[in-house]
């Protein structure tokens, strides 16, 4: 007979066959999980309004975000469009929820940066792809070099390039909103 769920170190009679029995439950099973995942989004409306100068200072503070979501920060970059991010997901956390603390926060912080930023958002939607252990390095290097990368393709073909990789439906009236 299956025995009922109760809490760690509490005890419990039963009524088993007629008889009493006092039970003792260990610790549950631990949850474990290490989610690679690589985030991507862009300013609204795909308008380039991150300044060189602010994107050291604007990476740390996502990197600090992403910290608070028990989350863990490998490499930050991007352009004055967009942001990728690679790190280790929190198995207490959903992407989404990730994603809004990430975009709401950083949206909020990077307004006090001056008038440059004043109507400063990002885009309404996100992408997020989960990346193996085996190619986190390979990643990691591609978010690293964002600049060389965006030398030799735009991030409209970039985005859209991840989105048909990975099999992801899409209709590109809204991917810029």
């Amino acid at each position: 007979m299956a025995t009922p769920w109760v809490n760690k170190n509490e005890y419990q009679k039963f009524v088993l066959k007629g008889q009493y029995r006092i039970i003792t439950l260990k610790e549950m099973s631990q949850s474990l999980s290490k989610l690679y995942v690589h985030l991507i989004f862009h300013v609204k409306n795909n308008v380039g309004l991150i300044r060189q100068e602010d994107e050291k200072e604007l990476y740390s503070y996502i990197g600090g975000v992403v910290k608070l979501s028990k989350s863990i920060p490998i490499n930050i970059n991007g352009t004055d469009d967009h942001i990728h991010v690679l790190c280790i997901m929190s198995k207490n956390i959903s992407l989404a929820n990730l994603f809004e603390d990430i975009k709401k926060n950083s949206s909020r912080w990077i307004k006090t940066k001056g008038v440059h930023y004043q109507k400063f958002d990002w885009q309404g939607g996100y992408a997020g792809y989960s990346v193996s252990q085996s190619k986190v390095d390979v990643a990691s290097r591609y978010i690293e070099n964002q600049k060389e990368h965006h030398k030799h393709q735009t991030f409209r073909e970039e985005y859209i390039q991840f989105l048909k990789e990975n099999d992801i439906e899409y209709n590109e009236e809204y991917l810029w909103t």
